[in-house]
């Protein structure tokens, strides 16, 4: 166990634990959404002129910035609630 731990504080000393990259979701239905999204934005993509299309482009790009933030606030939050519950179950120890 220690070895784990040493490579994990190793790792987020180092810049190298970075926990987004390793998230893959398994519910089926995340892989057909993505799916739908990539069939949706072709047919728009052939269908809108170049110029609409960007701005869609532009508008799927912002809504992913906001999620992102969202998702990282979230993270956060999750993070130092659990980082608590284990301060005050070791207090109560």
């Amino acid at each position: 166990m220690k070895d784990n731990m040493s490579n994990l504080i190793e790792d987020l000393f180092h810049g190298n634990l970075r926990l987004d990259e390793s998230i893959h979701p398994e519910q089926a239905e995340y892989q057909e959404i993505n799916c739908q999204i990539s069939d949706m934005m072709q047919n728009y993509k052939t269908k809108l002129p170049d110029t609409e299309y960007d701005t869609l482009e532009q508008l799927i790009d912002l809504i992913g910035q906001s999620t992102s933030m969202y998702v990282e606030t979230a993270f956060e939050q999750g993070f130092r609630t659990g980082g608590r519950l284990i301060i005050e179950i070791l207090g109560k120890g």
